[in-house]
């Protein structure tokens, strides 16, 4: 039988082995992100219903942890920001008039544009 330091100890030595690990394979996927190695810790409540969402796209998508799906929503809400900030900045080069159509090409007609703006993804 075991004392309690030696107890204490073998529980000590394991927590460093598993941190160490940890550590190893963050290293490693920041390296593959091509992070910079800084990082910031954010929390966010959810509600039920919202976890059970996320843990199904999650399932889906095979993603490994609540970390690797939030940095994937932000990936996709950044370009979806870039994909507006850009539409803004053609409608702001036109000053809000129609962008010409290439040549060739005929203008959408209001039938197309509203079967368009009907369009559910």
């Amino acid at each position: 039988m075991s004392s309690k330091a030696e107890r204490k100890s073998h529980a000590a030595g394991a927590t460093t082995r598993k941190r160490t690990s940890t550590a190893a394979r963050t290293s490693q996927t920041r390296r593959k992100q091509g992070d910079s190695g800084a990082t910031s810790v954010a929390q966010v409540r959810l509600r039920p219903d919202e976890m059970a969402a996320l843990q199904q796209v999650m399932q889906t998508l095979q993603l490994n942890s609540l970390s690797d799906a939030l940095r994937e929503g932000l990936r996709l809400l950044s370009r979806e920001a870039t994909e507006v900030a850009a539409a803004q900045e053609i409608r702001d080069f036109y000053s809000g008039g129609q962008a010409p159509t290439p040549e060739g090409v005929p203008p959408a007609t209001a039938d197309e544009l509203a079967a368009a703006d009907e369009t559910e993804w």
